[in-house]
């Protein structure tokens, strides 16, 4: 009877700790979510209001909570734009990286990498907005140091391919690359503020007859 009561009071406390981990992986599952959730209306506050206008209890409000549940998940709102510009760095650049490693001509690879940014205005509206807007106040911060890097690594991505293609003979060599670069980049980044899903033309079409008109200008040959 000993051992038995033993081994009942044995099994119990596993399946009382087990459930509190359950208990725990859920809890912690749920807490995920909620900042998911928090990260994704802030976004879209951050893309129609600015960084610097949207404050704390403008996001509170948004996700119907008092300012200081928001404090919670992040200590400021300098923390949710870091993990929206972070994500976008992110993903971009692999995707980027993606298309260098296919080896392509420089032509088809600025194609590629054309293909890719318009692909990003959906996704991350927010951050190409913020960056569009709020850049020049966020590099002064310590924390944001990482995307001076990160656009000096993008920068590098597409002028080494520019470069590559005027010694190709595919390009004109009496453009300088970077100044290209950064003409296109622009472009791109400002369709950001009148491009809305679900229109007339879709990111992929957008790309495509950006392609036309960089290609092959909008002269008759």
């Amino acid at each position: 009877m000993k051992r038995v009561t033993t081994t009942s009071a044995n099994s119990g406390s596993r399946t009382r700790a087990g459930g509190a981990r359950r208990g725990g992986r859920g809890s912690a599952a749920l807490a995920s979510q909620r900042r998911e959730h928090l990260v994704r209306l802030a976004a879209e506050l951050f893309a129609e209001k600015g960084f610097q206008a949207t404050t704390v209890r403008n996001i509170a409000d948004e996700a119907g909570i008092l300012s200081g549940s928001l404090y919670h998940h992040f200590d400021s709102k300098e923390s949710i734009v870091d993990e929206i510009l972070a994500s976008f760095f992110n993903e971009i650049m692999s995707a980027y990286q993606a298309v260098l490693d296919e080896s392509l001509n420089p032509r088809d690879t600025i194609a590629g990498l054309v293909r890719v940014a318009f692909g990003s205005l959906e996704p991350h509206r927010a951050a190409i907005t913020v960056m569009q807007n709020d850049w020049n106040y966020l590099r002064g911060m310590d924390r944001f140091s990482y995307l001076i890097k990160s656009e000096v690594e993008v920068e590098k991505m597409w002028v080494d391919t520019l470069s590559e293609g005027q010694k190709a003979g595919l390009f004109r060599d009496d453009l300088d690359p970077k100044l290209t670069y950064r003409m296109i980049r622009d472009t791109i980044w400002v369709a950001v503020r009148w491009f809305r899903p679900g229109g007339g033309l879709n990111a992929e079409g957008l790309a495509e007859h950006y392609l036309k008109v960089m290609f092959d200008g909008i002269n008759l040959h």
